[in-house]
């Protein structure tokens, strides 16, 4: 059962030949949130920008992540409580990348790998631009995170009620930008 209209609102399970006082109250999210909890739910497992890697001012950078069950889902499980089971299923539904250098880039899915025969092109779904160097942090690299949003879906049968809700999971990375300086001989 799902009314958004009343704020607080409780399912009670009441299994048949039982008094409705002595039936335990079910909250069918909390068991959701258990359910989710035996999940392995991971940070991006970024592939781009490298660590190893330069990059330059100015020139297009590709960020994507590497999927699989656990960074980018789907991920189900159940979990039991006074006779309810509840059924969760977790997916990545954005990722959010925290450039180091006061930018934030949000994607809607891992983001698309960079090849060389692509050449100087912008990312069509998850890049960024940096417009300085890197010289004067910490290490001479800015410092990043990747921060996926999972969406978790549950659904409750025996009640008739579902619902979502979110968990973040985050991943540090850092990149080395640098300037390209072209001098003319003639």
């Amino acid at each position: 059962m799902n009314c958004p209209e009343q704020q607080g609102a409780r399912t009670v399970w009441i299994a048949d030949g039982q008094a409705p006082d002595a039936a335990p109250v079910i909250d069918p999210e909390a068991v959701a949130r258990r359910a989710a909890s035996s999940m392995r739910l991971d940070g991006p497992k970024a592939a781009g920008p490298r660590a190893a890697g330069t990059y330059v001012v100015g020139m297009p950078m590709w960020m994507w992540a590497e999927p699989s069950s656990s960074t980018f889902g789907p991920v189900s499980a159940s979990a039991t409580a006074g006779g309810v089971t509840v059924t969760a299923t977790a997916r990545v539904t954005s990722i959010r990348w925290s450039m180091g250098d006061g930018a934030t880039v949000t994607c809607h899915g891992p983001g698309t790998p960079y090849k060389k025969s692509r050449e100087v092109t912008e990312s069509p779904d998850c890049g960024h631009l940096y417009e300085r160097p890197s010289y004067d942090e910490p290490g001479g690299r800015y410092r990043g995170t990747a921060t996926s949003t999972w969406t978790i879906t549950w659904s409750a049968p025996a009640l008739g009620d579902g619902g979502t809700f979110t968990e973040t999971r985050q991943t540090p990375f850092t990149v080395d930008v640098r300037e390209v300086q072209v001098v003319n001989t003639r």
